[in-house]
């Protein structure tokens, strides 16, 4: 073969290799397209999640009907807490071994990894409630949540006695763990007492706990995730998150 033919073959599969991967690109955005269509729907989201399908090429993935690495990213998820809601500021999932339905219409994970952020303010609607009553007349209750260091909470109590408000809360560090599908929050030491008004007011510590310590129950995560562990952060709590056969969509 001579030199010229050489050149123009290997033009030629330059030219036909950049199709490929043009049209393996546009191809993966298109799928990237539909299928953050498709858990919005899905999922009732407010926000269209971001999607990115890794791996190359995208088209040999399709043929053989199995996506290798897939990642979402959803923003203001509400998650079912009870008979309530609770806002997931942040959820970010790695999605492998992506089996898809012939016609698309579903898609299944193999394993599922991810983080998600639950704000202290969301964590502070389960944390408020009815003022406690404390000894001698006085209430306590939950009014700020905040990061604590070294993997704690600070849990901010206001303490009333007599309808007049202690001028400083009481701040006590507290714990956080997973258990299931909840988030638990225990205080780790409870003041014996402490002064209002003038007065030495008794702190019990099983009354004390009704007013520090609460509970998150977390479900209704996408495509049946579950969380797995739980760490205090600066604006709030870091989760990871985990699960197997996980529904992408259907």
């Amino acid at each position: 073969m001579s030199k010229r033919a050489v050149r123009i073959l290997l033009i030629v599969v330059v030219i036909l290799g950049g199709l490929f991967v043009g049209a393996d690109r546009l191809a993966v955005g298109f799928a990237e397209d539909e299928v953050a269509k498709k858990l919005r729907t899905s999922e009732g989201l407010s926000e269209t999640p971001d999607v990115s399908i890794k791996g190359f090429p995208f088209l040999t993935q399709v043929a053989g009907g199995t996506l290798d690495d897939v990642e979402i990213g959803m923003r203001n998820y509400e998650a079912t807490s009870g008979s309530d809601k609770i806002r997931i500021a942040d959820l970010d999932a790695r999605m492998q071994g992506v089996e898809f339905s012939g016609d698309y219409s579903s898609a299944t994970a193999e394993k599922a990894t991810g983080t998600a952020r639950i704000s202290y303010d969301e964590l502070l609607k389960e944390a408020q409630g009815e003022p406690v009553e404390l000894p001698l007349g006085a209430t306590g209750k939950v009014v700020g949540l905040s990061d604590g260091g070294d993997g704690k909470i600070k849990v901010e109590v206001e303490v009333s006695k007599g309808g007049v408000k202690l001028p400083k809360p009481v701040h006590v560090m507290s714990s956080v763990r997973v258990e299931g599908d909840t988030i638990k929050v225990n205080a780790d030491e409870i003041p014996k007492k402490i002064e209002v008004m003038g007065v030495s007011i008794p702190l019990p510590e099983g009354m004390v706990r009704d007013v520090t310590d609460f509970e998150e129950k977390v479900s209704g995560l996408p495509g049946g995730i579950k969380i797995d562990e739980v760490e205090p952060a600066a604006d709030g709590v870091d989760i990871t998150v985990k699960g197997t056969n996980v529904k992408l969509a259907s």
